[in-house]
């Protein structure tokens, strides 16, 4: 167990956030075999030497894959990122990983910041049930938009449309989907929110509108899959016909460079929003931290139903009845 220096503190994971964004780092290099996987986490601060955190407070930190780590002065192991302290009477503490964290900020960013939406546009979101997804397209909607979903399985379609109320939903499993898009954009596509790539993507293609906008958050049905070919460039090769033709702008998403400049005005923003509950999220929660790796892969594969997260450690804000042994989908 590490011991805190000064400026330091160790800290007990209790929530790991599991994203796609991981295995570009493992695939690019980033991250090689014997490392420790990136990861942002909840954790509770066992021992601290610096300055503000005492033993007990809850933290959003980065601890990666592992039950305890240090933050702090000289901890860079995944690029130091100041520690945030967060008080579980605002909201559950697993969403500093989830909608009021980077998954939140994520959407916040593609939709209002690169893609400016206005009301009566058409918003197109694949992945639509993941966490991102479901925050990308019901932020649309609190800014007057027409949001169709794109999902799996009918049950995750059911959710997007009766939960969360997106105006519709179509399931890329379908024979028909193509033409389940089209009629579900009967005036074209203003904004997509891109996080698949493929097949989803080619559906998407045809019915952008002149001048329609794509945040490139991410191409998870691509990675690994192009015959070592790097995933953004086969994107972008299969889109530009598209994009000459309709003069579309493409932004492509990096969340690290929205964090300075909106982080504070999306986290007012998106706080309100639930305390409203003008916002809902689902969590699909896995117990233990040797769940993680078939988590992991669940999520790539779209096994999850939402927010992927491992509960590395007790939640002492929550009853224990309240998570499953296997998952636990909350609805806030």
């Amino acid at each position: 167990m590490p011991v805190p220096g000064p400026g330091q503190m160790l800290t007990r994971t209790i929530y790991l956030s599991l994203d796609p964004y991981q295995w570009g780092r493992r695939r690019g290099g980033v991250e090689k075999v014997g490392d420790v996987c990136h990861g942002r986490t909840v954790a509770q601060v066992l021992d601290s030497q610096l300055a503000g955190y005492a033993p007990g407070d809850y933290v959003f930190n980065t601890n990666g894959w592992q039950c305890h780590g240090l933050t702090g002065r000289g901890v860079d192991v995944f690029g130091y990122m100041a520690p945030r302290k967060l008080d579980p009477g605002v909201a559950p503490i697993s969403t500093a990983v989830g909608i009021l964290g980077m998954l939140g900020l994520t959407a916040y960013a593609g939709v209002v910041v690169q893609c400016s939406p206005r009301a009566g546009e058409t918003v197109v979101v694949s992945a639509a049930s993941g966490g991102v997804g479901q925050a990308a397209g019901q932020i649309a909607k609190l800014h007057g938009c027409r949001v169709v979903g794109i999902a799996g399985r009918r049950e995750k379609c059911d959710f997007v449309t009766r939960e969360l109320g997106f105006d519709a939903c179509v399931s890329y499993r379908s024979p028909d989907y193509r033409d389940d898009l089209r009629a579900g954009c009967p005036d074209g596509i203003d904004i997509y929110f891109e996080s698949v790539g493929g097949a989803v993507f080619e559906g998407v293609l045809p019915l952008l509108n002149r001048r329609s906008r794509i945040s490139l958050c991410g191409m998870v049905s691509q990675y690994g899959k192009v015959g070592g070919r790097d995933p953004s460039e086969v994107w972008t090769e299969t889109g530009s016909p598209y994009f000459e033709r309709q003069d579309v702008t493409v932004h492509r998403l990096f969340v690290g460079n929205y964090v300075a400049e909106y982080q504070d005005r999306f986290l007012a923003e998106m706080t309100d929003w639930l305390k409203d509950r003008r916002v809902k999220y689902r969590e699909d929660i896995w117990v233990g931290l040797e769940q993680a790796p078939a988590a992991f892969h669940a999520m790539l594969v779209g096994g999850n139903f939402g927010k992927t997260l491992v509960r590395v450690a007790d939640d002492p804000t929550i009853a224990e009845s309240s998570v499953s042994t296997r998952t636990g989908n909350m609805i806030a």
